[in-house]
C-alpha cells in the first residue's frame, strides 16, 4: 500500500466517525435538528412577542425535535391559552408543552 492509499483510507475512516458523531439519538439532536429547533424557538418567541393580546415578557421557549415547551409566568389563563395557540401555529412545531404558571 502506498502512502497515498494509507491517507485515503485514514480520511475515509475519519469521515465516517465524524458523520456518525453528528447523528441523532432519542436523547440528542443531530446538528441539523439543533439548527431547525433554534429557528423554531426564534419564530415562536417572535410570534409571542408580536401578538397584540400578549403583554408578557416572562415566557421562556425551548424546542427539542420540534416539540416546544413554554415556561415562565403569565398574568391570566387567557394569556396562557393564547401563547400556546400562537406557538402551535408556527411552522415546524410538532407539539406544545405548557409549563407556564400564573403570577
Amino acid at each position: 500500500m502506498t502512502t497515498r492509499n494509507i491517507y485515503a483510507v485514514f480520511f475515509l475512516c475519519l469521515s465516517g466517525l465524524l458523520l456518525t458523531g453528528c447523528g441523532a439519538s432519542p436523547e440528542r439532536e443531530s446538528t441539523g435538528e439543533y439548527f431547525d429547533d433554534s429557528v423554531i424557538t426564534t419564530k415562536v418567541k417572535a410570534a409571542i412577542f408580536n401578538h397584540p393580546d400578549l403583554t408578557v415578557a416572562e415566557i421562556n421557549v425551548e424546542t427539542f425535535k420540534g416539540e416546544v415547551q413554554l415556561s415562565g409566568f403569565v398574568g391570566s389563563v387567557a394569556e396562557m391559552n393564547t401563547a400556546v395557540m400562537v406557538a402551535r401555529e408556527v411552522t415546524g412545531v410538532t407539539s406544545v408543552k405548557n409549563s407556564m404558571r400564573l403570577k
